[in-house]
């Protein structure tokens, strides 16, 4: 990896990390907005649920513009957006500005992720890429915490406005720094551009089965953390369960730890396993659901324990979430490499959308009017997300069939793992092959470059490669 590859990573990769923050700031100032606005529950959740369908739904134009111009201008575009909103948001107390400001973030913020990977992909080769992916996310939680832990310090020494527009001169310097450091690409390294407007590259990504099979593979696995981080967490652990403000921002902070651990781990074994990556989602799916189900089923208050148990597994779904790019990328043409993560990135948040509404929703029709919030509405309200976790399974199923048939088709069968593990204790002795798997698909050599230019490696792979 060479020093400019370097640079040009740790540059977007700090835009990332405030992004993040930006986007993570209400999850821990909901009470605070809740003063300002003088907001119920549906009202308060608007504000999230504006700025996370915005981010959705510019998803697939942001992807576009990525393929036409480039990370360097998305990613520096992105940040003095956000700025700008966060900036609005510190200095207005009505909502339609609040809104507009939220607008802002949510467009600002939908460009900087999904441009990251594109310049992962880029400079960094093929073998590589599944940990760098994992590692610009593990990374990325940086602004998580950063919003648990110093936000909430300021948000309760310095008060509203302080606070936002500090976010605010954090998102301008990295715009500054993206600006100055990020390169679209290596020099001489060519990337395929596609023609046809927005209408072309999108139904070209969405002909692959391996588009969808990312897309629910996303949503399956992250949604349920973004509704606990950027909203109805923090008020759930504090106003539902009793804990301190104290308490809430550290069980904030394991979920980010959590994430931050298994980030690489899940990245290496991406790489290594490519073949089982649908089994990866699906674990972390069930034990997301588990978790969720041990605290609202249990009676009363949760025990702290289980409380941290609930915010160590839910830190799984980020770098699982992250599997589904994966997908995207070993299924698409390097041109439209920006399209297809844009659409999988749509599924985890537009999920993610929907819930924090109907969780308000039911909250206020569970709360008699003039009463606090009470756990057993925070309960019944949080069920909901039976119903998005239930569409995203399913779907990761049926997609999964999809690609393996066509995978089948292409000339690859995908064995059982009884027979891959029987097969492994067959062959230890042989020596390790120079390919690795890349695809619920092909094979690409190990010393690939990053991006071909036609998206797919070579369809042949040895039967003894290790699964």
């Amino acid at each position: 990896m060479s020093a400019q590859a370097q640079l040009v990573w740790s540059a977007a990769l700090a835009a990332y990390v405030v992004a993040v923050l930006h986007r993570s700031s209400f999850g821990v100032a909901g009470v605070q907005a809740a003063e300002r606005f003088d907001v119920n529950a549906t009202v308060l959740s608007t504000f999230v649920v504006v700025q996370l369908g915005v981010y959705a739904a510019m998803q697939v134009p942001a992807g576009v513009l990525l393929d036409r111009f480039g990370a360097r201008a998305m990613i520096t575009g992105g940040a003095v957006l956000m700025a700008t909103g966060q900036l609005l948001l510190g200095v207005v107390d009505g909502l339609p500005l609040a809104y507009l400001a939220r607008v802002l973030i949510g467009t600002g913020d939908a460009a900087t992720f999904i441009s990251v990977l594109r310049l992962v992909a880029t400079w960094f080769p093929a073998r590589r890429v599944p940990l760098f992916t994992q590692l610009t996310g593990l990374v990325g939680q940086l602004g998580q915490l950063a919003a648990a832990i110093p936000l909430v310090a300021v948000l309760h020494l310095a008060g509203w406005s302080p606070a936002f527009i500090g976010m605010a001169a954090t998102g301008a310097l990295a715009a500054l720094l993206a600006g100055l450091a990020v390169r679209d690409r290596p020099a001489g390294h060519r990337v395929e551009h596609v023609g046809g407007g927005m209408v072309e590259p999108l139904r070209a990504v969405m002909a692959e089965p391996g588009t969808w099979l990312g897309f629910w593979s996303h949503m399956a696995t992250q949604f349920s953390v973004t509704v606990f981080l950027l909203l109805w967490g923090f008020p759930f652990l504090t106003v539902g369960q009793g804990l301190s403000p104290a308490q809430a921002s550290a069980l904030f902070s394991v979920t980010v730890v959590s994430s931050m651990a298994a980030g690489p781990v899940i990245g290496v074994l991406t790489g290594r396993h490519p073949l089982r990556r649908s089994w990866m989602v699906l674990t972390i799916a069930a034990a997301t659901a588990m978790a969720w189900a041990a605290v609202l089923l249990h009676p009363g208050r949760s025990p702290l324990w289980l409380l941290f148990v609930l915010a160590l597994v839910l830190g799984l779904g980020g770098p699982g979430s992250v599997i589904g790019f994966d997908f995207a990328r070993t299924s698409n043409a390097t041109g439209r490499l920006g399209t297809a993560t844009g659409l999988v990135n749509v599924a985890g948040f537009a999920a993610a959308v929907l819930a924090i509404l109907a969780i308000g929703v039911v909250l206020d029709l569970r709360t008699v009017p003039g009463e606090p919030l009470g756990l057993p509405a925070f309960k019944v309200a949080l069920s909901v997300m039976a119903v998005p976790w239930v569409v995203a399974v399913v779907g990761v199923l049926v997609s999964r069939r999809r690609t393996r048939s066509l995978m089948s088709e292409r000339g690859l069968v995908v064995p059982p793992v009884r027979e891959v593990l029987a097969r492994r204790r067959d062959a230890r002795a042989v020596d390790a092959l120079p390919l690795v798997e890349d695809v619920e698909g092909p094979a690409v050599p190990a010393d690939a470059e990053p991006g071909a230019p036609d998206g797919h490696p070579d369809p042949t792979i040895d039967p003894r490669a290790g699964l």
